[in-house]
């Protein structure tokens, strides 16, 4: 296998950055728990709380590519943590339903501000080529931190679940120092035309449309995951806390599998293939998680799980990237990560539903059948490139077009 190039100095440290950021980052598949727990509200209605969470971050993401493209990728990450850092610290004072739902919206609305512009970081530092390894980089680097992240969230959290969210918000505000100081000065872009003189629409590019319809299917997949698990472990008789065990093991799998990315039938595999692959592989981790009973056979599911998450993250932010125009890669990584906060809107409501009426079972089954369409999908509708892309819409444009009228001379 040959030797890999180094990655550019600023993609370097924006992934350290977010090692440390990811390092207390657990504190949001409890907030659930911590709505049930030390404000005794229902299912449904701790359900309801994640989901004005998610829909927060809708808006939330679409701001954060906007300012990214406009006042810059330093500046936005910087303001998104640190507004994540005084939600959270909300979270964990608050003293009634109120201030907690409260904490939770504003969290939402901070959350997603500075993914686009770290996203867009790695996709504009790194060719093309070598983009699907940096994106996958990435993602183990948001990994390696879980690590840390699930064993604290499983050593606090049986201490007290209101101290994940003050170590959240210590380390969300240690990654925004690191970033200020550490990162290149914005040079935003001016307002108005991008650079080849044309505006950028992302919502009427059909193939970003395409992807972001299977993304956010994904992502609901993985939302319900992340949300309902530590639910969905205490009503098979096991701690919530014993979530942070498996988020470890899941994370563990993200970092020691990298060398399989650049394996040489791996990076052959075309992006639908690899994505189809990836939803089956995901189908057999969650079909695991409806059967097992002990840690152990679950922790065996979430590192099959993981290796499909690995599949998906590299190869889908290399796409959307490969869509955008030039220098407008933040708006088009904006509205794709728009996928998130959908799912995380309805991912809560569903789950807590599914839990009530059905139990764990069910609930594991569903997403497992529901990952198999999903890589049936990815072979009839996933672009393999933007180039593809351009030819299926050029194909498109020539069949809607009236066939000519015939010559009328002999």
């Amino acid at each position: 296998m040959p030797r890999p190039e180094p990655l550019p100095r600023t993609v370097r440290l924006l992934l350290l950055a977010r090692v440390v950021n990811r390092l207390g980052a657990f504190s949001l598949p409890f907030l659930t728990a911590l709505i049930s727990a030390d404000h005794g509200a229902s299912l449904t209605a701790a359900g309801l709380v994640s989901a004005a969470f998610g829909l927060a971050t809708i808006p939330s993401r679409l701001a954060g590519g906007h300012l990214a493209d406009r006042i810059g990728r330093r500046t936005t990450i910087v303001l998104g943590l640190c507004g994540c850092a005084v939600a959270q610290l909300a979270i964990a004072a608050s003293a009634s339903l109120t201030w907690a739902v409260a904490g939770a919206v504003l969290l939402g609305l901070a959350f997603e501000l500075y993914e686009p512009p770290s996203q867009a970081i790695i996709g504009e530092s790194v060719p093309e080529q070598h983009r699907v390894r940096a994106f996958s980089l990435f993602s183990a680097a948001l990994a390696a931190g879980g690590m840390g992240a699930g064993l604290l969230a499983a050593l606090l959290g049986r201490w007290d679940l209101r101290w994940l969210f003050v170590a959240d918000a210590v380390t969300c505000l240690a990654c925004a120092l690191l970033i200020h100081l550490a990162l290149p000065r914005d040079r935003p872009e001016p307002p108005g035309a991008d650079q080849d003189g044309t505006a950028v629409r992302p919502l009427r590019d059909r193939a970003l449309l395409n992807v972001l319809a299977t993304g956010t299917a994904y992502a609901l997949v993985n939302q319900q995951t992340v949300i309902t698990l530590p639910l969905a472990l205490t009503r098979q008789g096991l701690p919530a806390a014993d979530a942070g065990l498996l988020f470890t093991a899941a994370a563990a799998t993200t970092v020691l599998a990298q060398p399989l990315i650049r394996l040489p039938w791996t990076t052959r595999l075309t992006t639908p293939v690899a994505l189809a692959l990836a939803h089956l592989l995901l189908a057999a981790g969650l079909t695991g998680y409806a059967l097992s009973r002990t840690l152990p056979a679950l922790l065996a599911s979430a590192a099959v799980n993981s290796l499909g998450d690995l599949l998906v993250m590299g190869r889908i932010y290399a796409l959307v990237t490969d869509l955008a125009p030039p220098g407008a890669s933040g708006r088009y990584l904006a509205v794709f990560g728009t996928s998130w906060g959908i799912a995380a809107t309805l991912a809560p409501l569903l789950g807590t539903q599914l839990l009530a009426h059905a139990g764990t079972t069910a609930l594991w089954s569903a997403m497992a059948a529901f990952c198999l369409l999903l890589a049936a999908l990815h072979l009839r509708v996933t672009p393999g490139s933007a180039r593809s892309a351009q030819r299926r819409a050029s194909r498109g444009r020539r069949s809607a077009e009236p066939a000519a009228a015939p010559d009328p001379r002999p």
